[in-house]
């Protein structure tokens, strides 16, 4: 047992054990975790199955064991550290500080270069997650098929006749992900201009997926931004943040990612001018402001720094800033579910709230269990299908027991995964980005809620 073992103290471990260099992993970070244990009741997966190798103490002891040479990297340990989902619940209920993340991450980086062929991923999900979704373009394209359907009411017809059952797994639970998908309106001015007085200047990050499936969030972003008196920068050649590489062990490519945004972002034109680089995904917001430790190894490492440095999720900024009230009525009961990489890894839980109940008409209501993981996780649900959906069915029978009209969440996986298990239940449950509450109310747009 897991929990049985003696672990040594900082002052019993004389020397660094020389595998802790195989890893990438700074030895200290083990030996802050005291296996108190407070971490498990804020641990989805341990919550789920009840197994300690499954709790974040647990796979802090086995990759320290990994580490140390007590313990063999056999497919027993790997399945445990997989079936972690890196929200970072742990880190913010840990009293000791323990970074788990810096844990994790590099870990899980020393098994893919140990065993390559150990991989979770199949050809086609590989194609999926790392040939089209960190590319804009190719992503949009890519669900061109899949809107075409959707504005026929073909998709509704094949799904009626059972014939998406055909497909591959992986492509059936992208499918079954899809929200009902806007017109793109294509490609943002560079530069859109504050309304009224100019109170500020920012860039704005609209990422990959989350611009593709959700290209109405980021047209609210930009609008919620320039009535905030907001000058409003789009870089043209802006990439992905490196995440869903990262995430699967792939530092290099990740690294590369993160190389151009610093290049393209920090510009000796537009950069020195810019007061805040602006994200409205969690995921990506966490990546973006976690840049100096993805490069600390690369000559890039100090501008890295002073990128992340300017990185503000768009609900912190305004609230930073000091937000324009919204003056129309949204007579919406609502709920907010916490995005892990906003809560956990960036520690932002009050400002979207802030947002949400500035909004006359709204009545936001508490969501039972709005810090425990959705299931998303980036690629998880589609690398782990079966914890992700327990962990969705979880959430939506939270949702759905809190007879609400609408759930805003920060983050475009959340967003996915969520309603894709609210669809059978509660099709029309209005599912949003705060800010696309806050343009609402602004604007007194009619939505129409279930």
């Amino acid at each position: 047992m897991i929990a049985g073992n003696t672990v040594p103290s900082r002052t019993s471990l004389p020397t660094l054990p020389s595998s802790a260099e195989n890893t990438g992993i700074d030895y200290e970070l083990f030996l802050d975790c005291v296996h108190c244990g407070l971490c498990t009741s804020a641990c989805p997966t341990y919550v789920e199955l009840g197994n300690e190798a499954d709790s974040p103490r647990g796979r802090i002891y086995l990759m320290r064991a990994v580490t140390d040479g007590r313990l063999d990297l056999n497919n027993d340990v790997r399945r445990h550290l997989d079936l972690c989902l890196d929200c970072r619940a742990c880190e913010s209920a840990c009293p000791s500080g323990v970074q788990y993340g810096k844990l994790i991450e590099p870990f899980r980086i020393h098994m893919a270069k140990t065993e390559p062929e150990a991989a979770t991923m199949g050809l086609l999900q590989r194609l999926l997650i790392f040939g089209i979704t960190p590319y804009a373009w190719r992503t949009r394209m890519a669900l061109a098929p899949a809107r075409f359907l959707q504005r026929t009411g073909i998709d509704r017809l094949l799904t009626d006749l059972g014939l998406l059952r055909l497909l591959p797994d992986a492509l059936r639970r992208m499918h079954d992900m899809l929200p009902r998908l806007t017109r793109h309106p294509g490609r943002l001015p560079e530069l859109l201009p504050a309304e009224g007085k100019r109170r500020a200047s920012v860039a704005l990050f609209t990422g990959c997926a989350a611009d593709a499936m959700f290209p109405q969030t980021t047209l609210a972003t930009v609008r919620v931004l320039r009535r905030n008196g907001c000058d409003v920068w789009v870089p043209r050649e802006q990439v992905c943040c490196g995440a869903l590489h990262y995430h699967a062990a792939q530092l290099k490519p990740a690294q590369r990612f993160a190389s151009a945004n610093v290049e393209i972002f920090c510009s000796s034109a537009i950069g020195p001018q810019v007061d805040a680089i602006i994200v409205n995904a969690a995921g990506c917001g966490a990546m973006l402001k976690d840049y100096a430790h993805l490069m600390h190894d690369t000559p890039m490492a100090a501008r890295g720094r002073a990128f992340a440095d300017k990185v503000r999720d768009v609900n912190e900024f305004l609230v930073e800033l000091g937000p324009v009230r919204p003056e129309h009525s949204l007579p919406v009961r609502a709920a907010y579910h916490d995005a892990c990489h906003l809560c956990h890894a960036q520690q932002i839980r009050k400002q979207p709230r802030q947002l949400l109940e500035m909004i006359p008409g709204l009545e936001l209501v508490p969501l039972a269990e709005p810090e425990l993981c959705c299931g998303a996780a980036g690629s998880y649900n589609l690398t782990q299908p079966e914890m992700a959906e327990r962990l969705g069915k979880r959430k939506t029978k939270n949702i759905l027991a809190a007879d609400i009209q609408a759930v805003f969440t920060g983050n475009v996986g959340c967003l996915l995964q969520i309603g894709r298990y609210l669809k059978q239940d509660r099709p029309h449950l209005w599912i949003a980005h705060p800010v696309d509450a806050l343009w609402a109310s602004y604007t007194g747009e009619s939505l129409h809620v279930g």
